[in-house]
């Protein structure tokens, strides 16, 4: 939850057209559905095809010139001009009445600008509203109030901002805009929650969520944040991230979080390409179960993947990357180092790994099994499961109070069951998530003194077939 911002300058009239009306619902209803400020030609562009679509997630409510300027020209195809609409919960506090189209206006390719505060969910079925919202290309959320957008769900506004899209057009948003343009909105409705509040209870009362709003293409299995290392808001990412896998709020067991500082916009185009403006956003990914996420304890979550991304850097949401990231580990509600700083995995088709270890075949007994023990952790191994009836194993180490923790990304071909076994091969603990493609991990601490060895198990439970799983093996 945040204010929107104030702007000391209004449009001269030169630039610009302005007209200020209550508008009227036309569908029986008298009620005024809010305040319209116009800027620019009184009449909107008229053209068959655009180019898009296009997204701009901000880290703050101000516009960000440089990826606005870009998401425009990828609509327009660089020619000709577009009109944009704000859609805003409350007016600013100071300043201009219309900030955002104020800095829009600026930028080349505008034919119009139109300014709506609504300030009730019913202003989200108002004629006028959708009319201008449909005849726009590009539909931007004012900072604010992310809880205001949300209630617009259901609305004929919420398919009015889905035509602009389909059409090629864009959307986009600042701080409270930037949340409710992600699949997964933090909503904010009972309030806002810090890192500290989220990290030591994700089911504070205070995280509430929107699902099945907008849903924009190649950016699924994402929670949108804002105002990111400003006001250290990657505990709380952590924790939206770890909820959303728990509730099964995103698919395939993963979820991203997308967290934008201050001053930045992440672009995102037709082709799901990211790029950063500005001064830095990060990618937080959880891509296995929490070990721990129950109401009234605080959280444990094993190595997330965190991408930073600097100015100009990118991030492909089509293709997700599975390298570049530097992994950080949650304990007890604790992070166990700086969150926003880290040294990235380069060793790409590895993830989480500087070593692959390749099953070599026959490894389908603990007698067999592929030795593991030697390799230099973080560490990745990887095999397949070639029949029904397969079944891997690993030989591994642990020494006294060493915690071994294991990631497995499976393929959708198969559902394969993970366990760890002990040297007699009594199984420990196990991971045994039910689907094709479910990921499975699981986490061990060796209390005993001096060093054993332990076994990894990788089985077929459904299915079989030649895309190869990949397990991340840290220690710590």
């Amino acid at each position: 939850m945040d204010t929107r911002f104030g702007h000391a300058k209004l449009a001269s009239a030169a630039m610009a057209l302005l007209t200020l009306t209550c508008a009227l619902a036309s569908t029986g209803s008298a009620e005024a559905a809010g305040t319209r400020i116009r800027l620019g030609s009184p009449s909107d562009v008229s053209r068959t095809a655009w180019q898009g679509p296009a997204f701009t997630m901000n880290g703050d409510g101000k516009i960000n010139p440089g990826s606005m300027s870009a998401a425009i020209d990828a609509i327009r195809g660089g020619t000709g001009s577009l009109d944009v609409v704000i859609l805003a919960g409350s007016a600013p506090t100071s300043g201009s009445a219309t900030p955002e189209c104020d800095a829009v206006m600026a930028l080349p390719g505008i034919n119009s600008c139109t300014t709506w505060t609504l300030t009730a969910a019913s202003d989200g079925n108002n004629s006028q509203v959708n009319a201008d919202i449909r005849n726009a290309e590009f539909v931007y959320f004012a900072g604010g109030d992310q809880c205001r957008y949300a209630a617009w769900k259901g609305t004929a506004l919420e398919a009015s901002v889905e035509s602009v899209v389909a059409k090629g057009g864009g959307s986009g948003g600042g701080s409270a805009g930037t949340h409710i343009n992600s699949p997964v909105v933090y909503d904010a409705c009972q309030g806002s929650i810090t890192s500290a509040e989220a990290l030591a209870n994700p089911y504070d009362s205070y995280i509430t969520f929107t699902t099945g709003m907008f849903d924009w293409p190649n950016y699924a299995g994402v929670i949108n944040d804002s105002h990111f290392t400003a006001r250290d808001r990657m505990g709380r990412t952590m924790a939206f991230v770890a909820r959303a896998i728990k509730d099964g709020r995103t698919s395939g067991g993963k979820a991203w979080g997308v967290g934008v500082e201050e001053g930045s916009s992440l672009l995102l185009d037709s082709n799901g390409q990211a790029t950063l403006y500005g001064a830095e956003a990060f990618i937080v990914l959880g891509d296995h179960q929490p070990e721990q996420a129950t109401a009234g304890k605080p959280l444990t979550f094993s190595g997330y993947k965190i991408w930073h991304l600097g100015p100009g850097q990118t991030y492909d949401f089509k293709n997700r990357p599975t390298c570049g990231y530097y992994l950080r580990n949650v304990t007890g509600g604790v992070i166990d180092t700086n969150p926003y700083s880290g040294t990235p995995q380069t060793t790409c088709g590895t993830p989480g790994g500087t070593v692959l270890l390749a099953e070599d075949e026959a490894n389908d007994t603990r007698a067999t099994a592929n030795d593991a023990t030697a390799l230099t952790y973080p560490a990745s191994i990887s095999g397949t499961m070639a029949s029904t009836t397969d079944r891997d194993y690993f030989r591994v180490s642990l020494a006294a109070n060493e915690r071994l923790t294991v990631q497995c990304a499976v393929p959708d071909a198969y559902d394969a069951d993970f366990y760890l076994l002990d040297s007699n091969g009594s199984t420990l603990t196990r991971s045994v998530n039910n689907g094709l493609g479910a990921d499975e991990s699981l986490t061990f601490t060796r209390t005993a003194a001096g060093s054993a060895t332990y076994y990894l198990e990788l089985e077929a439970y459904r299915g079989s077939g030649t895309p190869a799983y990949t397990c991340t093996l840290t220690k710590n």
